[in-house]
């Protein structure tokens, strides 16, 4: 049986950062990463409905989400070989790598709209990067395995599933307006913890 205290653990800290450090997102950035990173390393709290992939498609599982929308945490789960679009986020965020790898591709915009590639990144397990409007915001993410499953852990600063955001075309630059949706249709049961309860007497 999974042990979500983890996951439970980083919602109730992850919520009191943001309660304190909202509206400084250089903060609130710095104070989560560690504690994104330090979950990543940890195997066993994931529920295993939220990590299977899908033959065709990468999965975005929603895990929590804030109920005042001030944040969002999902797992993305990537078959071999899956990829996305170039998209941006429009809101911070922090990417960690629980299982495999990923590459990422990160691009800028000149005055004409056309798409430049910045820099490529593979990320390891356990690591942990940002994006956002402010430190750059569009790239394209991809599994760095033909023949295995990679899962991420991504913290968003908005219920990242309903927020507006844009696809791009790698030719001309143009956007494409989208809302990504989750792939699941239940989140963990964080709060039962009524096993340790009775256990505690």
């Amino acid at each position: 049986m999974t042990d979500i205290t983890p996951l439970r653990d980083f919602v109730i800290a992850t919520t009191e950062l943001v309660d304190r450090l909202e509206g400084d997102e250089q903060a609130v950035l710095d104070a989560i990463r560690p504690r994104l990173a330090s979950l990543v390393t940890t195997d066993g709290w994931l529920p295993e409905e939220l990590t299977r992939p899908h033959p065709q498609y990468y999965q975005q599982y929603l895990l929590h989400a804030d109920p005042r929308e001030r944040w969002s945490m999902v797992s993305f789960v990537w078959g071999p070989g899956q990829k996305t679009p170039i998209h941006d986020h429009r809101v911070w965020g922090l990417v960690g790598v629980l299982q495999g790898a990923e590459l990422g591709v990160s691009f800028e915009r000149d005055a004409a709209g056309q798409l430049h590639p910045t820099g490529e990144e593979r990320i390891e397990r356990g690591g942990v990067v940002a994006v956002s409007p402010r430190v750059g915001d569009i790239h394209q993410v991809a599994n760095a395995y033909d023949d295995r499953v990679s899962i991420s852990i991504h913290v968003y600063g908005g219920n990242i599933g309903a927020v507006r955001r844009a696809v791009y075309d790698p030719m001309t630059g143009g956007e494409k307006p989208f809302v990504s949706g989750y792939s699941n249709a239940f989140v963990p049961n964080l709060w039962d913890r009524s096993a340790a309860v009775r256990a505690a007497g």
